[in-house]
């Protein structure tokens, strides 16, 4: 079997995100929440030490979510004799996810309780009604987004 060019695998790959965007909830929950915790970092003064681990950890979940759907389409119907064992498999990854993601909001919390920060978006919005307004459409804009039904 011929391998594809190095830049169509690229495209393999964003084609299996947009599949995981559109089909799977926990990912586009796992993406709203990434977009969030980046907006509201322009409150702190993070240093690129923090950014990065901020990146490792969004990077780390959203992985781990991809490999998780994949592994859940891969055993989605098992002969009667592997049944167990795939619904191990599938519990397996989302342990996976879960593990991750609870010492990812760990370090989020590690670094991002800071009464000053809180201050500050307290300031910022109640100085800009406008941005609290669109922050606020955006919360119900991810939420349809996260919660849309198939064929919608």
């Amino acid at each position: 079997m011929k391998k594809p060019p190095f830049v169509q695998s690229f495209r393999y790959a964003a084609q299996g995100i947009c599949a995981a965007l559109r089909e799977e909830r926990n990912m586009r929950f796992h993406v709203c929440a990434a977009f969030y915790v980046y907006l509201f970092s322009l409150f702190y003064d993070f240093t690129r030490t923090e950014y990065c681990l901020i990146t490792i950890m969004v990077g780390g979940v959203i992985a781990l979510e991809l490999v998780n759907s994949s592994l859940e389409r891969a055993v989605e119907r098992p002969v009667p004799e592997r049944y167990m064992t795939a619904g191990a498999v599938k519990d397996m990854a989302a342990g996976a996810v879960l593990v991750f993601s609870i010492a990812s909001a760990i370090c989020g919390v590690v670094l991002f309780f800071d009464v000053a920060a809180f201050g500050r978006m307290w300031r910022f919005f109640l100085q800009w009604p406008l941005a609290a307004f669109v922050l606020v459409i955006s919360f119900v804009l991810a939420y349809r987004f996260i919660f849309h039904k198939k064929g919608e």
